[in-house]
């Protein structure tokens, strides 16, 4: 989740201004970036709960450790809730998981070394600390009113509202953890096609990165939980979006969508306004009660963006939002799967060759049945691991095309290997870590966080 943006306060004159600010990312191919981001799971080695904010040990103390690196700090009254260094960022989730927001590289070969040296340095200011950190997709032990809470305002706003639209959004928020990364696009129609080849293949990557099999120390009938748990958060918010699939689908429909999205907050004069469930077009014509006479800048619009959790959000690039967090190895593999589908013109074609026949019916019904059976979901005459395959495929050789060679003269598909496993096996990390539960952990699921842990 982001924290209150960087974007200018200017004005909204008018609608096309909010097109315009989104449109105004495309690049020529030439200048695409990759920008990946992950989450993980802080834990205390003694007792395995996780950090809270204060004290010796706490996340904030995690936080000013981390600033011998070069990180400057950003606060938040007298906390430090974020750090920032070059064009890469580490924020606090709710529940106080760390995240990375990395900078806009060229290649994933840039992006995995990016995430070893995030990786040491965490390490190193834990061990001090005696704190671990995991990456899964959902926190394997504890409950929710176990979970501390950070000293963000945008979380106090949202932690109220939640339960007013969904069961699961306090979940969301505390014990959930993921991988993305963020891509560019070229044009309008670029946009088009890239966001309808993703969104109809997020549930392949749901699939393939699905490793989030445990509520509270035992299996909880799911191999990503995470993926469920978006089902029951806002509806208002999530989910897949059909419009984009329509003919006419534009930078401007995907506006009318975000003016429909309810608002949470403004962030003003180092405040958050609660403004959760207002209309950010009453915003626009100076009508909140809560702000009287007030109209929302640029930066308003940038926050706002941020509040919609579709399973591939917009902003001036692709976000794609499906994977659960994982391993080292798996935060390299992510950004190597889509840019291999997404960033190489024939990739993208065969891609788009592979889902564009599929009805609503079948996105929906893959989008509904991958967080419980991953690879092994029906589909077709086939499974998703069918499908997981030729779009691995389809990706390794976008990779290969792309030719981007590290020191040792591999190219970038060598990122994709754990998946193709995964895929070649028809097995998930979420089914491994269930065969070790129900073998050698003897029904327990502490070992995961001294075997998994970074």
């Amino acid at each position: 989740m982001s924290g209150p943006s960087a974007v200018k306060e200017t004005p909204i004159a008018n609608r096309d201004q909010l097109v315009e600010f989104i449109a105004s990312g495309a690049r020529p191919q030439d200048q695409w970036k990759i920008g990946t981001e992950h989450e993980k799971f802080g834990f205390r080695l003694d007792d395995l709960r996780p950090p809270t904010f204060e004290g010796d040990r706490g996340i904030g103390a995690l936080l000013q450790g981390l600033t011998r690196f070069g990180w400057a700090p950003v606060r938040e009254g007298d906390n430090i809730i974020a750090l920032a260094r070059g064009d890469a960022s580490i924020t606090l989730e709710p529940a106080g998981q760390l995240e990375l927001s990395g900078g806009q590289l060229d290649t994933i070969h840039a992006t995995c070394c990016e995430v070893t040296s995030h990786l040491k340095e965490v390490k190193t200011v834990a061990d001090e600390l005696r704190l671990g950190f995991l990456g899964m997709g959902f926190q394997p032990k504890w409950r929710r009113d176990e979970m501390p809470w950070m000293p963000k305002g945008r979380y106090k706003i949202m932690h109220d509202y939640m339960p007013k639209v969904g069961k699961l959004g306090l979940d969301m928020m505390t014990r959930t953890c993921t991988v993305q990364v963020n891509l560019d696009f070229a044009s309008e129609a670029d946009m088009v096609k890239k966001f309808r080849v993703s969104l109809a293949l997020q549930p392949i990557a749901t699939a393939l990165f699905a490793d989030s099999p445990f509520t509270e120390g035992k299996p909880n009938g799911y191999l990503s939980y995470r993926s469920h748990i978006w089902t029951d958060t806002d509806a208002d918010r999530t989910g897949m979006l059909d419009f984009v699939f329509e003919d006419g689908f534009s930078f401007e429909r995907y506006v009318d969508y975000l003016l429909d999205v309810p608002m949470y907050f403004s962030y003003r004069d180092g405040k958050y306004i609660d403004l959760a469930g207002k209309s950010f077009k009453k915003f626009l014509a100076g009508k909140l009660d809560e702000l009287p006479g007030a109209k929302p800048t640029l930066k308003d619009w940038a926050d706002h963006m941020t509040t919609a959790f579709p399973e591939v959000r917009l902003k001036k690039y692709l976000e794609m939002r499906g994977a659960d967090g994982g391993p080292w190895n798996r935060l390299c593999a992510l950004p190597a799967f889509w840019v291999g589908l997404l960033y190489d013109q024939t990739s993208l074609d065969a891609a788009w060759d592979l889902v564009k026949d599929f009805s609503m019916a079948e996105r929906h019904a893959l989008r509904d049945g991958v967080p419980k059976h991953a690879l092994k979901l029906p589909f077709r005459n086939g499974t998703v691991r069918d499908l997981a395959l030729e779009a691995l495929k389809i990706a390794g050789n976008g990779l290969a095309r792309r030719n981007r060679l590290n020191s040792t003269g591999a190219n970038e598909a060598v990122f994709l290997e754990p998946l193709i496993e995964f895929a070649q096996a028809n097995q998930t990390p979420a089914e491994r870590k269930l065969e070790l539960f129900n073998g050698p952990w003897k029904g327990s699921v502490d070992p995961v966080f001294a075997e998994f842990a970074y």
